[in-house]
């Protein structure tokens, strides 16, 4: 039966008690973790969001009624136990913060009861995610999780308190907004009062940043939710958080170094880490071509080998097809690997295949010395012998090739070149490298759309070098733009902001708007850079994603409180869910069947 505080107070939490404490009269509340009950000797163990502390129920030192109410505790029933603290008369519990201490009550409170639970709240779970998902609000309570959310707490009031001190203004955009159709699917409201037109849930706040620095406030920040309606991953969310800000009067420089000193402070407060300062930098051009990737892990080597021209004039068709057709031939030298059985290299084949590659060419250089190659046969014994030094191959390696256009030989090597760490136990999550990537290229070419598209968005500022070739090559034009990467891992990204009337036309003549289209979705924007617009530059990072590598989590669902799931479906509430026909007619929409 379940009873009431009486205006009892809570003097500690559990694991803020330690042999300071002993001899003290305290008040503690929580969940029963477990009961075990030795017949007139019954030890519980009560846990809340501190720790665990353990409490004797003892003959004579407790009532024999008290003894008897301690007995029937089970697993998740909240208590509240007023006692003595007292230094443990059995064996210390080295594991446990609280584990020379223990409370022998003189009160006992069952406050709530609780039926049997789905999966026992414990650490690691090995619940199936789904179960535990369907009952976040028990998941939440094992202490894994709850250290991580009290991360992710202390990340965003720090980062609060640092901005503050440097100066920016902390200041909210709106959620309900208009649709821009570039990027990401939008997620769409209906409109009750407009029937027929729609809001649009923000991607990011970046219009109204962008504006704020027109209204003059000179730096804004905000912890905003977004959302994107778009495939899931273990790092993404349909909804998910950024630290998102904006500054005036500022090139590239002044905002990296000021969010170095953020990145120091917040890695040094939470994990006790020094982050070496300057954080280093590359250009996107350089991680291409050494990494086969816009984020590349340099917490290992395994670079990426261009042998174009070493292998230029051979007869193997795959290599010469490449060439000829203004592609490349690389390569990763996966050391120590030239002994890996053949099925293996055919997983890695396949793997391959999955990131567009129509084969993967390799040598296994033997430790006799000799080769073992899938396209040997097609090749001279002296251009074998170059293209194996032009890789460093050593004997006990494993040289892998990829041929094709660059795009696709990046994508295939950058992936390959992760899973082999993966493989060879290359990745230590104890260890932080962060790496600033600079100098994107300002477009993509989109085959699905046949044109330009922005690689970031259309407000991204040229390189004021590259703007002669803007119209005669775009492709060439690199953007003032910068990514913030950590372990492979993009975390944050940002840019310097067109603010030239003339440069922001061009880029949207590049990107096919024509001057209606461009008023019709930035017109408010636009309108506003008349009056006086000063220099301004930015940057957003994932919040999620950074708590979860500073965590050294798989999933950012495991430092959200209520994440979704790989289909955007929340299993607790079961959203989306249909709704009542009155809401629907009462917006004008109907529900139509996609079938025929």
């Amino acid at each position: 039966m379940a009873e009431s505080m009486q205006g009892l107070k809570r003097t500690h939490r559990c694991a803020e008690l330690s042999a300071a404490n002993v001899g003290e009269t305290v008040t503690i509340m929580g969940w029963v973790q477990k009961n075990r009950n030795k017949g007139g000797l019954v030890f519980v163990d009560v846990r809340d969001r501190s720790g665990i502390i353990q409490v004797v129920f003892e003959e004579g030192k407790s009532e024999a009624e008290l003894i008897e109410k301690a007995a029937r505790l089970r697993a998740e029933f909240v208590v509240a136990v007023v006692g003595k603290v007292e230094k443990r008369s059995g064996a210390v519990n080295e594991n446990l913060a609280t584990g020379e201490i223990e409370i022998i009550p003189e009160q006992l409170r069952i406050l709530s009861e609780s039926e049997t639970p789905p999966f026992p709240i414990e650490e690691n779970s090995r619940t199936k995610e789904e179960v535990r998902l369907k009952y976040r609000y028990l998941d939440l309570r094992r202490p894994d999780l709850q250290r991580n959310l009290m991360m992710r707490s202390k990340v965003a009031t720090l980062t609060r308190q640092f901005l503050a001190d440097e100066r920016f203004f902390e200041i909210e955009t709106p959620i309900l907004i208009g649709s821009t159709p570039e990027g990401a699917r939008d997620y769409l409201v209906p409109s009750r009062i407009h029937q027929g037109h729609f809001y649009a849930l923000p991607q990011s706040p970046q219009l109204f940043k962008q504006l704020l620095m027109c209204s003059g406030y000179d730096r804004y920040f905000q912890i905003a939710k977004c959302f994107r309606d778009e495939d899931l991953r273990a790092d993404r969310q349909a909804e998910f958080t950024q630290i998102d800000m904006e500054l005036s009067f500022v090139d590239v420089d002044d905002v990296i170094e000021v969010n170095e000193r953020l990145l120091a402070k917040l890695f040094e407060e939470v994990l006790g880490l020094d982050v070496e300062l300057p954080i280093p930098r590359m250009t996107w051009q350089e991680a291409m071509d050494r990494y086969g990737s816009d984020k590349p892990d340099i917490r290992f080597g395994m670079e990426l080998h261009d042998v174009t021209d070493t292998v230029r004039d051979c007869e193997f068709a795959v290599f010469k097809g490449a060439v000829e057709n203004g592609g490349s031939v690389r390569g990763i030298n996966a050391k120590g690997q030239g002994g890996m059985p053949r099925k293996k290299i055919d997983k890695l084949v396949s793997f391959a295949k999955d990131y567009g590659a129509k084969g993967l060419a390799y040598i296994a250089v033997q430790e006799d010395g000799s080769l073992k190659s899938s396209f040997a046969k097609f090749m001279k014994d002296e251009e074998m012998s170059a293209l194996v030094a032009a890789m460093e191959g050593e004997k006990g390696d494993l040289l892998l090739f990829a041929a094709d256009k660059n795009k696709v030989v990046w994508d295939v090597l950058g992936a390959l070149r992760l899973e082999l760490a993966r493989q060879m136990d290359l990745l230590d999550k104890n260890e932080y490298k962060f790496l600033w990537v600079t100098e994107f290229p300002l477009f993509e070419w989109s085959e699905e759309q046949n044109r330009y598209t922005a690689m970031h968005h259309p407000f991204t500022m040229p390189m004021e070098e590259d703007l002669e070739y803007i119209d005669s090559d775009p492709g060439r034009v690199r953007a003032k733009a910068y990514d913030i990467v950590l372990n492979g891992n993009e975390i944050g990204g940002g840019s310097v902001r067109i603010f030239n009337p003339e440069i922001q036309n061009k880029m949207f003549e590049v990107l096919g708007f024509t001057q209606e289209q461009a008023n019709e979705q930035f017109g408010f924007l636009l309108t506003a850079f008349k009056y006086g617009v000063p220099p301004h530059a930015g940057l957003a990072y994932g919040l999620d994603r950074l708590v979860m590598l500073m965590a050294k989590e798989e999933s950012i669902r495991d430092v959200i409180a209520f994440p979704k799931v790989k289909d955007a479906s929340d299993l607790m509430t079961e959203a989306p869910t249909a709704v009542d026909p009155k809401q629907l007619e009462e917006l004008g929409l109907a529900v139509v069947s996609g079938e025929e």
